[in-house]
């Protein structure tokens, strides 16, 4: 469960309450409604594999991630698991089921350990509603959310292996713009093999040949993308594309 720090979110360093400003969802709120929305905000940590919410649960709290990353996935009855997406700080998630009241449709799990904060659905829904604007930016959010979805469909669908593990690999680079010079993304190949819908095994061997190409390299619980360009032509070339 998470771990609750006493103390509102507008008494916490403003390094952290930049993930509300910077997001383009709050970014051009007045000084007087962004002070207010902090106040909603509650500060929680959350150690690697605690649960921030099963599918299933009611949908009555926004997340913004401070720091650390939260691994968004679903199961079947036989075990199998498939992550949708891994979200990063200063990313929210959630927004769904708040909006709309139902369920949850996914697990929400902490990939590591993690700072974020907590608006309830019963504060935030009137907070909105004082807001208009805020309405059409999360129909924007919603939309993104919705092309994200298609696109990582139309990936398992059409594309082969290598163009599934090379699509996946870019958008988990592009998405926490990191540096070009070392694009260190933390995940291990048990996961990766869950996004991409492939097993473990078939993962490995691909990884290991990009690596002799010096195209990534492996780390422990990390993947490291030295050549995101040629990757970027493997993600594009469509089912013929060589993989090496």
């Amino acid at each position: 469960m998470p771990q609750q720090r006493t103390g509102e979110a507008h008494g916490f360093t403003s390094s952290k309450l930049s993930v509300l400003r910077k997001h383009p969802i709050f970014a051009d709120l007045e000084p007087e409604a962004f002070d207010q929305l902090c106040r909603y905000a509650r500060h929680v940590t959350l150690k690697r594999g605690g649960t921030l919410f099963s599918k299933g649960d009611p949908g009555n709290s926004l997340y913004a991630v401070i720091s650390g990353t939260v691994k968004m996935s679903v199961s079947s009855p036989d075990g199998r698991n498939a992550i949708l997406n891994i979200i990063g700080p200063g990313e929210i998630f959630g927004e769904m089921a708040l909006l709309t009241g139902h369920a949850r449709s996914a697990d929400a799990i902490a990939n590591s350990s993690c700072e974020l904060f907590i608006i309830d659905r019963r504060e935030f829904i009137p907070f909105v509603k004082s807001q208009p604007t805020l309405a059409m930016k999360f129909i924007e959010l919603l939309c993104e959310r919705l092309r994200q979805t298609s696109d990582q469909v139309e990936q398992i669908i059409l594309q082969n292996l290598p163009g599934r593990l090379a699509s996946a690999l870019l958008r988990l680079t592009e998405k926490h713009k990191l540096e070009p010079q070392g694009r260190t993304i933390a995940i291990t190949q048990q996961e990766i093999s869950e996004m991409v819908g492939m097993t473990r095994e078939s993962i490995n061997k691909q990884l290991r040949a990009w690596a002799a190409r010096d195209w990534v390299r492996l780390e422990h619980g990390a993947i490291v993308v030295l050549n995101a360009e040629t990757l970027r032509e493997l993600a594009e070339a469509g089912p013929g594309g060589d993989g090496g």
